[in-house]
């Protein structure tokens, strides 16, 4: 028996798009009432392989989407438990992505933005602190730059590091060796 990534599998849980189809049916209704010329897209779990919906925004609007998914929809999305990025290696090269989960009601919601190369997107770390290390590793690992981000530098690599990683036109073997270590920043270290 073969399995696509389509065929729901049984969990502990249940079937998370029978159990939120409606909730996420009129969440998204209503963001797109609201703020319909920053939504470009949405994609529903069955008609793409996905297990909960994405919403595709403008970057430029993407801080108004957050902020409406955390508070001003029912059963808010309160907990941004993931911020990552992809390459991939078209043009708008990257997505940002955002995974968001209701403590409350226990539904999942997944936001992306597509970049370009050297586009930059707001930050959001006025909505969620934990933000602020996701978006440092994406910056770190893509060189995604996050305005108004408060300490955006290196949290992986060595601050001497040059390139970012996780990028598909990175060379795989893009060794870089330092003979010393990193410099301490004194005014880093708090008491």
């Amino acid at each position: 028996m073969t399995t696509d990534i389509r065929t729901p599998v049984p969990t502990v849980y249940g079937d998370f798009g029978k159990k939120y189809q409606a909730l996420w049916k009129s969440q998204i209704e209503a963001l797109q009432a609201k703020l319909g010329s920053a939504i470009q897209e949405v994609r529903w779990p069955g008609a793409y392989p996905t297990d909960v919906p994405i919403i595709y925004v403008v970057s430029s609007s993407i801080l108004s989407v957050l902020q409406e998914l955390k508070e001003g929809v029912e059963n808010n999305y309160d907990f941004l438990s993931d911020l990552t990025a992809t390459d991939e290696e078209i043009e708008p090269r990257f997505e940002v992505i955002y995974n968001l989960a209701s403590v409350a009601s226990g539904s999942r919601i997944r936001v992306k933005v597509r970049l370009r190369e050297g586009d930059e997107i707001p930050s959001a770390t006025g909505l969620w602190t934990g933000a602020n290390w996701a978006e440092r590793e994406v910056w770190d690992m893509f060189g995604i730059k996050f305005s108004g981000h408060p300490d955006l530098r290196r949290i992986l690599m060595d601050e001497r590091w040059e390139g970012h990683p996780l990028r598909k036109d990175y060379p795989l073997r893009g060794y870089q060796i330092f003979p010393d270590t990193q410099p301490i920043h004194v005014e880093l270290l708090k008491d």
